[in-house]
């Protein structure tokens, strides 16, 4: 199984928000601490802002940062809404699916309990589980405490 690159990039500008605490950040630093495209940075942060995670304030002053805090943030629950795109297998979609078997196979009810436990393990974490050491991530981002 693969989580889309949306999922991976939004968990980090999560994770980066944490531990950035109070203090705002922009796009562009986020873009530069992950070597990432700007664009794709600005995609996941509208993303999450308009999902509620995140607070981002335009203009002078402006900046982004956590609209609750890591500890109300279930990692399960972000990633139900960004992986939103391609199926885990093309019978999940119906309205897609070619497969014969879709009818007599069993694998389609075994992959979708596996696709939700995923989800519910996930959900017994919260941005704050990942983010226990922020001195260190803040170093490994070459951020000043």
């Amino acid at each position: 199984m693969n989580l889309t690159l949306f999922s991976d990039y939004s968990l980090r500008i999560l994770m980066y928000a944490a531990v950035q605490g109070e203090k705002q950040f922009s796009v562009d630093a986020v873009a530069e601490a992950y070597k990432l495209s700007r664009h794709h940075v600005a995609k996941a942060v509208n993303f999450l802002a308009q999902e509620g995670y995140l607070t981002a304030k335009r203009g002078r002053g402006g900046g982004i940062y956590l609209a609750k805090p890591p500890a109300e943030i279930r990692i399960g629950q972000l990633l139900r809404v960004t992986e939103t795109g391609t199926p885990f297998i093309e019978c999940f979609d119906a309205s897609t699916n070619t497969c014969p078997l879709i009818k007599s196979c069993g694998l389609k009810g075994a992959l979708f309990e596996a696709w939700n436990a995923f989800f519910d393990t996930l959900d017994k974490y919260t941005l704050a589980d990942f983010v226990k050491r922020p001195e260190r991530l803040q170093q490994a981002l070459s951020l000043s405490s």
